[in-house]
């Protein structure tokens, strides 16, 4: 089976010894290491020999893979870029990003934080004032690895967004949903076969493929209210199935769904804004289509409307590149 890593951007530009760093390897289904002064290093086993990657030299192995099939795409060779970073990254963590593309191969021209392209991809920046204090847009950002709430003020034109202010919590994503899911999995497996003598949470092997089918359950439960989690050979040679519900799903989470609202409220009150003032609000990432994140954001805004006409996993690539 190959080796893959996931959440890479919760380590870019972090030191090892970084509390947030221990505790994510405690979960994660590959080995961290402390590098020569202190980066994080990923260890993997390749063609029967140890190797070790910072986190830039992931991220421009997605970079490159990237443009290549831009390349392959448009017929020409691609070497100017626009990246954008989550907007609380510090400057070790957006340096390490130039990092990343300057090892693919790319003249980075510009790092723009993720709620401004958002914003522009859907044109916001050209849209009259709302008032004279301006347009006030709630990008609301829950992703795979981090939720980022940003209130901005727009002016016309693409270089007057004012943040006003930011929240928002660097664990809390579609993969924490996951872990959740995992987590009960293990509890139901443990609770229908206590006979297998191995702890499954030591097979590195089966956790991988339990993460895998409980990402796309969670998937399953945006569009149906009930779906089976099912892996042949689990653990043991034992094979486990269970069923789960939309609703099984939302207790399991909900004090992450919890954690939104009140990253919410901590942006509006740090900015000295009601609800009633914002303008537009902005749904972004994959996991703004889970069912409960949008009833809670209707319920939370009432009369406004949830701007997600623009695909959420492709609004801040779309914003970057115009």
């Amino acid at each position: 089976m190959g080796i893959y890593m996931t959440e890479v951007k919760r380590l870019i530009g972090r030191p090892f010894s970084d509390e947030s760093v221990q505790e994510d390897i405690k979960l994660w289904p590959f080995k961290v290491v402390a590098g020569r002064d202190d980066p994080p290093t990923i260890v993997v086993q390749h063609e029967g020999k140890e190797r070790q990657f910072v986190p830039e030299e992931i991220s421009s192995m997605v970079l490159t893979k990237m443009r290549k099939a831009a390349e392959a795409y448009l017929g020409e060779t691609v070497k100017d870029a626009v990246i954008t970073v989550p907007v609380y990254f510090n400057n070790a963590q957006r340096q390490a990003t130039l990092d990343a593309g300057a090892m693919a191969g790319l003249n980075v021209m510009r790092i723009i934080n993720e709620p401004s392209a958002a914003a522009i991809a859907y044109g916001l920046e050209k849209m009259p004032p709302a008032s004279d204090r301006g347009r006030i847009v709630l990008i609301f950002d829950l992703g795979g690895g981090t939720l980022d709430v940003s209130l901005l003020n727009i002016g016309p034109g693409i270089d007057t967004f004012e943040v006003k202010a930011v929240a928002g919590d660097t664990h809390l994503g579609g993969a924490d949903f996951d872990k959740e899911m995992v987590r009960y999995c293990i509890q139901e497996f443990i609770r229908k076969h206590d006979d297998v003598e191995d702890d499954i949470r030591g097979n590195q092997k089966a956790l991988r493929r339990l993460r895998t089918a409980c990402e796309r359950a969670k998937r399953m439960l945006s569009s149906t209210a009930q779906t089976s989690i099912e892996v042949d050979s689990l653990h043991g040679g034992v094979d486990f199935c269970t069923k789960i519900t939309r609703s099984r799903f939302e207790e399991l989470n909900k004090h992450l769904f919890s954690k939104c609202i009140k990253a919410l409220e901590k942006c509006l009150q740090d900015a000295k804004i009601d609800k009633s003032g914002v303008d537009d609000v902005v749904l972004v990432g994959g996991s703004t289509r889970i069912p409960k994140v949008q009833s809670m954001l209707h319920e939370f805004f009432q009369e406004k409307k949830l701007r997600r006409s623009v695909n959420p996993d492709e609004a801040v690539a779309c914003g970057a590149a115009i």
